[in-house]
């Protein structure tokens, strides 16, 4: 646990009693504040009772009295309409802060000598497969590393600072509006694309919201932005502008296309270099190198990366051929491998072991996952994909797949995906979204499975019966919320139902 100073002896009220709450509650008792808790759930408040704290109903409480609210990400803090909580602590001139906020606060009291280095990263998509993926490389160099907050841990759980330990952070936009003095050594912005807009008030909110994370860094400190949209540019540029030190990763087509096939590199419209400014980002060369670790032992500062599925490119030169590494398939896995490459590079890691810790990744579970293998037939489970922009990622992956998507819908559905829907060679829909999807998929092959297992069932037998390798992808584009209580668990049941069929599981990476 993490101790956060600077509220010894006042009160600190702290309302939401998940993961964050709770152990925020912990870290400011071990700084010496006197925190006072509150959940709408009773099983919350007994909780936080059998430990001892102090529990209030914060309707009745006085406000004034209170050196600041930790509130849950959870909680709305201005969209639809800010929380009672909220209200209140404003009402009152209390400041709103989350348990980032918290854990900057603690490093910020810490002398300059015995401060962590901290790598923080958000972003619509990627951001978990590139948090971990950054605590891999890292330990693989031999650093000390902890990982948490938005993933695993909750960021005030981590282990005390020590003066060598790296901080692996990936933060939500929901976190992020919940800090003012956050200041990552090295900030990370996968990539941005609407989501969560109801609870920002539209994209412009959301956008200022992610931006958040490279608002309060310093000189010295490094700003790594994805490229590929335009929001993305745009923090570029504005970052760049101000003197800032930034770095951007664009991600393109693969030289040798996204299965091995020549692309060009004009395909993909505006998300090619040619759209961006040519000192914001490198092309990549004509075709990957035979040697993985051939490049330079780092790019020039400031300069661009470019990452495509077989290589990660800086400069023109290739850093790494990233066709070794299966548990980093896609061209989106390579810009998460070329974010990961940067942070490294940037924390002193040589080139060679940056590299050889890309190539050794195990993968993520949920998150382009081969669960399992039934005669020429594979099963790649990819339930983080929430979304139709990372449905997008895992169906591009893939010359063809039988896929499996549905659930709880987004704004706008699965439209976006129309460019994709040939390589559908059927869908199996599941869920609340299942009938609403069935009428987009009008002209593609699909049936209305609404089940997990009967998805399965029939994927797996129309595969079988189309012969040769194929791949039975479950990336849902949806929410789990209508079966299931979080993407995990969606997850779970898939890769239940497809080892129930009988395949075999697939070796790790």
């Amino acid at each position: 646990m993490i101790p956060v100073p600077g509220f010894e002896g006042r009160r600190v009220a702290v309302f939401g009693l998940g993961r964050s709450g709770i152990t925020a509650a912990r870290a400011l008792q071990a700084g010496g504040a006197i925190p006072v808790l509150w959940d709408d759930g009773v099983s919350g408040r007994m909780q936080a009772e059998a430990e001892g704290f102090v529990v209030e109903d914060l309707t009745r409480a006085d406000w004034s009295g209170f050196a600041a609210l930790v509130l849950s990400p959870g909680a709305p803090l201005t969209h639809p309409r800010p929380h009672w909580t909220v209200e209140r602590a404003h009402e009152a001139g209390v400041p709103v802060i989350g348990d980032v906020e918290l854990f900057a606060r603690a490093l910020a009291a810490l002398p300059q000598g015995q401060r962590p280095r901290v790598v923080a990263i958000t972003g619509t998509n990627g951001k978990s497969t590139t948090t971990a993926l950054i605590g891999w490389v890292l330990k693989q160099a031999g650093l000390t590393v902890h990982i948490g907050g938005n993933i695993g841990i909750g960021v005030l759980a981590l282990p005390k600072p020590t003066a060598d330990a790296v901080y692996v952070i990936e933060v939500s936009s929901y976190q992020l509006d919940l800090t003012t003095g956050f200041a990552p050594d090295v900030a990370i912005l996968t990539n941005v694309s609407p989501d969560h807009l109801d609870r920002h008030g539209g994209m412009e909110g959301y956008v200022a919201a992610k931006r958040r994370i490279f608002q309060a860094q310093d000189d010295e400190a490094l700003a790594l932005v994805g490229v590929d949209e335009e929001w993305g540019r745009k923090i570029a540029l504005d970052l760049r502008a101000q003197g800032r030190k930034v770095e951007t990763v664009v991600s393109l087509p693969s030289p040798l296309g996204e299965e091995g096939g020549l692309q060009s590199k004009t395909d993909e419209g505006d998300v090619s270099p040619a759209a961006f400014p040519a000192d914001e980002a490198q092309s990549y060369l004509a075709s990957p190198s035979s040697e993985p670790l051939r490049g330079p032992p780092s790019p020039p500062r400031g300069e661009g990366y470019a990452a495509a599925a077989g290589v990660l490119t800086a400069g023109g030169e290739v850093l790494a051929a990233l066709t070794a590494a299966r548990s980093l398939p896609g061209r989106h896995n390579a810009q998460n491998a070329a974010f990961a490459y940067a942070t490294a590079r940037a924390l002193g890691v040589p080139h060679e072991a940056a590299v050889e810790g890309l190539l050794t990744f195990p993968g993520l579970s949920h998150r382009m996952e081969a669960v399992g293998r039934l005669g020429a037939v594979r099963f790649i489970n990819d339930s983080k994909a929430t979304n139709a922009d990372a449905a997008r990622q895992a169906l591009a992956s893939y010359p063809s797949v039988f896929w499996i998507a549905g659930g709880r819908a987004k704004d706008g559905g699965i439209d976006d995906l129309r460019d994709l829907f040939p390589r559908v060679n059927k869908a199996y829909l599941i869920g609340e979204a299942a009938d609403a999807f069935s009428v987009t998929l009008a002209d593609t092959p699909h049936v209305v499975a609404h089940t997990m297992e009967r998805a399965v069932e029939l994927a797996a037998v129309d595969a079988a019966e189309a012969g040769g390798e194929q791949v039975v992808l479950l990336s849902p584009a949806c929410a789990s919320f209508d079966q299931f209580p979080d993407f995990e668990v969606r997850g779970e049941a898939f890769r239940a139902a497809v080892l129930a069929l009988g395949a075999r599981p697939e070796p790790a990476a």
